[in-house]
Parts: structure tokens; C-alpha cells; sequence
């Protein structure tokens, strides 16, 4: 689904214009992106959990070269379902929707 489909679908639901769904979703991303810059975690209730963790430095070996290469420590964002929300996407079993 694209964004526009998203937005277009949403904005169905809640009976809102196009533009104010786009400003709300645009919002939520943007103050999400501050927390996530501030370190901290976010947790949705029915939906997850998304947090910052910091990836170690590792040694990496390049498969074609055998070339060993040390990558440095980086953050990432991590997300981890709900267990309901994983039960869910378990029962669909990869059927698409269309």
C-alpha cells in the first residue's frame, strides 16, 4: 500500500479531509522521529512496540574478497508486535489482501 492509498483510506474512515489526515500522519511521524532522536521507546497499545538500540561493532568478511572489514557501531530502530498483532499476521499465513 502507498502512502496515498494509506492516507486516502484513513481519511474514509475517520470522515476527515485528505489534507488534514496527511497533516496529522506527517505530525505523528515528525514527533515520532524526535523521540526516537531523544533515545527513547514508543509503545502503541494493539500495535507494538518501537524502540532505539545501539548495533555493536563487528567484524564483517566480504564474501568475494575474504577482504574482513570492522564495521562501527551504529542505532537502530527496532519494532517488536504486540503478541495479538503477531497471532494475527500467524492466521492470515501470507494471504494477501487485495
Amino acid at each position: 500500500m502507498t502512502n496515498k492509498e494509506f492516507i486516502s483510506k484513513l481519511s474514509k474512515q475517520t470522515n476527515s479531509t485528505l489534507e488534514n489526515t496527511q497533516k496529522l500522519i506527517s505530525s505523528i511521524i515528525d514527533e515520532m522521529g524526535e523521540v526516537f532522536e531523544e533515545g527513547e521507546t514508543i509503545q502503541i497499545s494493539g500495535l507494538g512496540t518501537f524502540e532505539v538500540k545501539k548495533r555493536m561493532e563487528r567484524i564483517m568478511i566480504n564474501p568475494g574478497t575474504q577482504q574482513r572489514m570492522l564495521i562501527p557501531p551504529k542505532l537502530v530502530l527496532n519494532f517488536r508486535p504486540v503478541p495479538a498483532m503477531k497471532e494475527k499476521l500467524k492466521k492470515k499465513g501470507g494471504k494477501k489482501n487485495g
